[in-house]
């Protein structure tokens, strides 16, 4: 079989890096061209050194022609400039993106959360908010798949199956979610130069991080009724890893027993997800440098509360990983190929 030609825009930042590492494993890609900006004409090599052995392409500057020696495009760029890739795609081309370009159903949405005026609103429709688990091979119909964010894959796993099934009041949904800092990007150091970063815990986002408006716009697609939860990521003195707390309430008569069984269920034959016992406790390195989201389901000292327990790895669950696993499902690969 003949391997699909693959082109990595934004290839140096972390999850660029990790994306790279994981398609040298897979054997049906063939890394064609890895794009920067001010890295043009370097080795990936000296942003990651495990890589300096490896046969890898020069870094150069996209360009529109590129498009026409490759199958599939992966974007791991500032929010925005896949959208004007997306313009240029041939009739061959896969573009996955892995910001925020293609993740919210509306232009309307996108501005009001990322402030900046969509650049491809007639590609919003041929595009899919995919989230392996819940899509599947959905993303077989579109050319323009769209990867979810780090904190609302670590949520929507647990939580889609609970309020689809009508197990879960809608009325306060607490989510708590700390992440590595790797999941700010390489700027992290100097957006947070004054935050002691490497030895304190620090809340961002409070109330209106962007990331509110993929779960929410997911949630709504399953349901109609009136719903409200509340989001907070933290920044932890870690580099990768996102460990997400779900508070809720269940409806009369429904037990911890049947919220495990339920998970369980919609689970048992999905290779990345593992429901762990009731009240297992989990932490992120029981998942690091795995594409794997480890759930546990606890009980509280109160009646019908619970707490959904979700760890996933920011740069593969949360990112490349899940950008691979979007690909495999896509062209008809084993789901886990590169990625074991």
């Amino acid at each position: 079989m003949n391997k699909l030609r693959v082109l990595i825009a934004g290839s140096t930042g972390y999850i660029g890096i990790q994306l790279v590492k994981l398609l040298l494993q897979h054997k049906n890609i063939f890394i064609k061209y890895l794009c920067g900006n001010t890295s043009v004409g370097k080795n990936i090599s000296i942003f990651d050194r495990s890589l300096k052995l490896k046969k890898l392409p020069t870094i150069i500057k996209f360009n529109k022609n590129l498009l026409n020696n490759v199958d599939v495009v992966f974007t791991a760029l500032p929010n925005g400039e896949a959208q004007v890739i997306s313009k240029l795609l041939n009739k061959h081309n896969t573009l996955i993106d892995l910001a925020a370009d293609f993740r919210l159903n509306t232009s309307k949405s996108y501005l009001n959360w990322y402030k900046q005026k969509h650049k491809a609103i007639f590609n919003i429709k041929k595009s899919i908010y995919a989230l392996p688990e819940i899509t599947g091979r959905k993303v077989k119909n579109y050319k323009i798949i769209s990867c979810p964010g780090c904190y609302p894959t670590s949520i929507l796993i647990p939580l889609l199956p609970l309020i689809k099934k009508n197990l879960v009041s809608l009325k306060n949904i607490i989510i708590d979610s700390k992440s590595g800092y790797s999941g700010a990007g390489r700027s992290v150091h100097k957006k947070y130069i004054n935050k002691n970063l490497y030895e304190s815990l620090s809340a961002y986002g409070v109330g209106f991080h962007r990331h509110n408006a993929e779960i929410e716009q997911e949630i709504k697609k399953i349901t109609n009724k009136k719903f409200n939860f509340t989001f907070t990521p933290h920044l932890t003195p870690m580099f990768r890893g996102i460990l997400s707390t779900i508070y809720f309430e269940t409806k009369k008569g429904i037990t911890i027993n049947k919220i495990y069984s339920k998970l369980r269920s919609v689970y048992k034959n999905k290779n990345f997800v593992k429901i762990l016992k009731i009240n297992s406790h989990i932490s992120t390195n029981d998942v690091i440098n795995t594409n794997n989201c480890y759930i546990s389901i606890c009980k509280t000292k109160y009646k019908n509360k619970y707490i959904i327990l979700s760890a996933i790895d920011n740069l593969i669950k949360g990112g490349a990983g899940q950008a691979v696993q979007n690909m495999n499902l896509k062209f008809n690969f084993s789901e886990k190929k590169g990625l074991l």
